[in-house]
């Protein structure tokens, strides 16, 4: 029983993720013809707002390593987010241990 549920689970949370994506629809075209982007990061929407509000804006500095692609982009934010997590489960994991570890030797102490 307890598999299924597990199978389950995992089930509700992959089709959690791919739902919105497939009931996403496609935005119109922009008006010079551009395709528009589903998923914007907020860093290509800064740069639309104030390229708007001040046309003559130049940045003070530039990027010392500039990302291949997007897609390089994207990787190292899912890098990153993987790696907090694994560290943060791995501090749970570890105070959780020693927390019950300490609970038994307080137990067998008393006894």
């Amino acid at each position: 029983m307890k598999r299924y549920q597990n199978l389950l689970m995992i089930f509700g949370v992959a089709l959690l993720v791919a739902l919105p994506l497939w009931l996403r629809q496609k935005p119109a075209p922009a008006p010079a013809g551009k395709e528009v982007a589903l998923f914007r990061g907020t860093d290509d929407q800064a740069t639309d707002v104030i390229s708007r509000i001040a046309p003559g804006y130049r940045p003070w500095f530039k990027p010392l390593i500039e990302a291949p692609s997007g897609e390089t982009g994207s990787l190292l934010f899912a890098l990153q987010a993987a790696l907090g997590t694994g560290f943060i489960g791995y501090y749970l994991g570890v105070s959780t241990t020693r927390a019950r570890i300490r609970r038994e030797t307080d137990r067998e102490a008393r006894c």
